[in-house]
């Protein structure tokens, strides 16, 4: 069995790797099969998976680090890896007939997941018959299966929200990624068209990640009755700020060698330069430390977490992104002529970045108001 210390030490081994891919990957749109095999090898995609099924039933502490680690390689790979690690936690939410099946001759599953519930379900003798277009598919190109958010209307209530599983050659996709950051991702739209399926490839949205879902039941560790949310969170934050991090310490080397315009000295002897330097450090400080009291409170209240907890999870993550998005802004802006290079991997960071961002569950303005309202014992309005 591979310990958390080895994980986390896989992971930092394929990080020069993902770096050395990064370039080829956005040009292609799409993540370089090579980087995917390494993962593949290192088990990283099994972290979340449970022992039953051959994973190795990792927590989210192992998560945060492995993720972090992983991209200081690069933003677009490090975003696909997250995803795959959580929608495989999400997969071992569904039924045991369906997680039994599905793991039988596997530790892990590629699995893009469209979540919002955009599609249009309806019940038959056999299951359901699912049909709609939905968005943001990441990971598509080397999808296996495929996770699709609908709603079920109900006569005696509001909607039922449901997610439900499909094997790849029952999707289409389209080609649409054509983005200015976060290219290498491949999060094309996919399309659904008359597809039946059965009701064990089906979980409540609102049950997962409780004690009524069916991974909670049949899976002891506490992982599988956190709340789906923070996971989500913490999955979609790292690349940010592990990309953060590693740009402040390329920022650190570099001016210790680069030598100011016609001049001798190198920009590390410029005051201004040190000062920079201190509050970018402690800018980065403090985002990978929301990250980390996040993942600590998550771990110690699981599904006991009250709504205020949980919209402070979420706020938290959110505000790490956005301090992530302004280190990066602030070293490009420092760093002069030179990083805007396509050959540097700082102009494609603050791209990245600035692309992931714009994700609505970073939308702090959203994060922030549902915070204080449930400070004030107010409902949350938003989903998350």
């Amino acid at each position: 069995m591979v310990s958390a210390a080895e994980l986390i030490q896989r992971a930092r081994s394929i990080v020069p790797l993902m770096a050395e891919h990064a370039a080829e990957a956005e040009r292609d749109r799409k993540p370089a099969n090579a980087v995917i095999e390494a993962l593949r090898e290192a088990r990283i995609f099994d972290l979340m998976v449970p022992k039953v099924h051959g994973g190795l039933e990792l927590d989210l502490d192992t998560f945060l680090e492995v993720g972090l680690t992983l991209a200081e390689g690069d933003a677009s790979m490090a975003w696909v890896s997250t995803f795959y690690i959580e929608h495989n936690w999400m997969l071992c939410q569904f039924p045991m007939e369906f997680q039994t099946a599905l793991y039988r001759d596997r530790s892990h599953v590629l699995a893009p997941a469209s979540l919002a519930p955009t599609g249009h379900v309806e019940v038959l003798a056999e299951g359901y018959r699912l049909n709609g277009r939905w968005q943001w598919a990441t990971g598509w190109p080397h999808a296996e299966w495929v996770i699709a958010g609908a709603n079920l209307e109900q006569t005696d209530g509001p909607p039922r929200p449901l997610f439900l599983a499909l094997p790849r050659e029952e999707v289409e996709f389209e080609d649409t990624w054509w983005t200015d950051g976060m290219k290498a991702t491949g999060s094309h739209d996919i399309i659904i068209r008359d597809r039946t399926v059965p009701f064990e490839r089906s979980v409540s949205i609102l049950a997962m990640g409780s004690q009524d879902s069916p991974g909670a039941q049949h899976h002891s560790a506490p992982l599988y009755r956190t709340p789906m949310t923070p996971i989500l969170g913490l999955a979609a934050s790292m690349p940010a700020v592990g990309q953060a991090r590693v740009g402040v310490e390329r920022f650190r080397q570099e001016v210790g060698v680069r030598k100011t315009y016609g001049g001798r000295r190198t920009q590390a002897s410029r005051t201004s330069i040190q000062t920079r330097l201190g509050k970018l450090t402690l800018d980065l400080d403090e985002a990978e430390g929301l990250l980390r009291k996040v993942t600590e409170e998550v771990m110690a209240l699981r599904d006991q977490a009250t709504p205020e907890h949980r919209t402070r999870w979420i706020a938290s993550t959110a505000t790490a992104v956005h301090k992530s998005r302004a280190i990066l802004a602030e070293v490009a802006e420092a760093s002069g002529a030179s990083a805007h290079f396509e050959s540097h991997p700082l102009q494609r960071a603050v791209r990245d970045v600035n692309t992931l961002s714009a994700h609505t569950i970073f939308d702090l303005d959203q994060r922030l108001e549902d915070y204080g309202r449930t400070l004030l014992g107010l409902e949350p309005k938003s989903l998350f």
